[in-house]
């Protein structure tokens, strides 16, 4: 159970839904949390990032990557039934998971690689042009004669 009520950010807010549901998830605490499998994410460059799962024992048609509702979704699943084999001692976990990674806006998913037991993710955001920052050029004041007034001199 966690100790932080967001009741009240949900009534006083309009449209701040996404960054609700956000702190809901981080502040969340499942103590029987399964860290299976072990991940790292990398981040590339200023708008690139790299996750790389450790999925030894899998193969690549055993795993399935999947982009839905802004959640990246890797799941996997072992085709080959072991029950004929015999071991002494099983360190290789090769059981089924699900692993979920909430997207921010604009980040979509650039390639994957399965190699030496790892699966790279790599991932970029990408803001369209109408949502980039964009510099106005500023014009000079034009000099307007209605507000001039001729002087004489009086000497």
């Amino acid at each position: 159970m966690r100790s932080f009520d967001l009741t009240p950010l949900y009534r006083a807010t309009v449209g701040f839904d996404q960054i609700a549901d956000l702190l809901d998830r981080a502040l969340a605490t499942d103590v029987g949390q399964n860290s299976y499998p072990p991940y790292n994410i990398e981040k590339t460059a200023d708008d690139g990032w790299r996750i790389s799962i450790a999925v030894a024992g899998f193969a690549d048609h055993e795993l399935a990557i999947e982009v839905k509702d802004r959640a990246l979704h890797v799941t996997a699943r072992k085709d080959g039934d072991d029950s004929d084999r015999k071991f002494l001692h099983r360190g290789i976990a090769t059981r089924a998971f699900e692993r979920r990674f909430h997207l921010a806006d604009h980040v979509e998913v650039t390639g994957a690689l399965h190699e030496n037991g790892m699966l790279h993710i790599d991932l970029v955001r990408e803001v369209p042009e109408a949502l980039k920052p964009r510099r106005i050029a500023i014009a000079p004041a034009r000099k307007s004669e209605a507000n001039l007034v001729e002087a004489k001199s009086v000497n």
